[in-house]
């Protein structure tokens, strides 16, 4: 498996960033994208790194919030072929509850209808590839996590708590075990590390890839979220975006080498 970071929050070199994440994956023959940042110059780094954004067989969306999706029209007019696989839940319709009132967080108008053809919902447990699966969220009480957040849905006229049905993660069978790929870990990369082991059935966890939204939690919360990954028995840990750079050296601190930040040009091999 072949990994490069395309865009994220910090970069090294000549290589954009910004608020966004998109991950460029190769397994098995396949050529994969995870999330599309928040403009299209995930597209201007790829060229610089030698991916060939129309070669892409499939993408997967990890969540449904702009500095994932956003990115999506530039992918469509560059590859003619892929689609893009959504959660069920995924709509135009996350929002973020400010001083001010609801802001929207959530896919730009427009894109589910306009590029309808090239997307793909799905639910459960779903089996994209021999060896790759993307797995929904199973853990309870998602929605205090939601709450905390001061993240909503909005259905009608009426917001409710987010719970992350739109949330999922992308997971790959490898020689040294599974590998997690969740791009915000809203539900908590504990909670998605436990589910993904729970559905499939014990077998070893090897690495989870992504943020973590560790940027406003406080120092003890960051400590106390790292002896639980710890807990889990994971050996690696790849993170950036929405970790935050304190947090970031606050588990590095915690966890030593096992953790090790990603960002604009990363590239890595499992």
């Amino acid at each position: 498996m072949k990994i490069k970071v395309l865009i994220d929050n910090i970069s090294q070199g000549e290589l954009l960033c910004e608020w966004g994440l998109a991950i460029y994956i190769e397994y098995n023959g396949k050529k994969i994208l995870l999330d599309t940042g928040t403009t299209g110059d995930f597209v201007k780094n790829a060229d610089m790194l030698g991916v060939d954004i129309a070669d892409i067989d499939f993408g997967v969306l990890s969540h449904a919030h702009y500095d994932h999706s956003d990115g999506m029209p530039s992918f469509f007019e560059r590859n003619k072929k892929a689609v893009f696989y959504l959660r069920g839940g995924a709509d135009e319709n996350c929002y973020k509850l400010t001083d001010e009132g609801y802001e929207y967080i959530g896919i730009k108008k427009g894109i589910l209808t306009e590029y309808a053809d090239r997307i793909r919902y799905v639910k459960d447990d779903f089996k994209l590839e021999e060896g790759i699966y993307l797995i929904p969220h199973k853990s309870e009480g998602l929605d205090k996590i939601g709450k905390d957040a001061c993240m909503y849905v909005k259905s009608g006229e009426n917001y409710s708590v987010e719970e992350f049905s739109h949330e999922q993660s992308l997971v790959f069978e490898t020689e040294k075990g599974l590998v997690i790929f969740n791009s915000c870990s809203h539900g908590g990369a504990d909670n998605i590390i436990k589910e993904v082991e729970k559905t499939f059935e014990n077998r070893k966890i090897y690495a989870i890839i992504g943020g973590f939204h560790l940027f406003r939690t406080d120092d003890e919360g960051v400590y106390a979220f790292a002896d639980r990954v710890s807990d889990t028995g994971i050996e690696k840990i790849f993170t950036g975006h929405c970790t935050g750079e304190r947090a970031m050296d606050l588990l590095k601190e915690k966890l030593g080498n096992k953790v090790q930040a990603f960002y604009s040009g990363f590239e890595t091999e499992i």
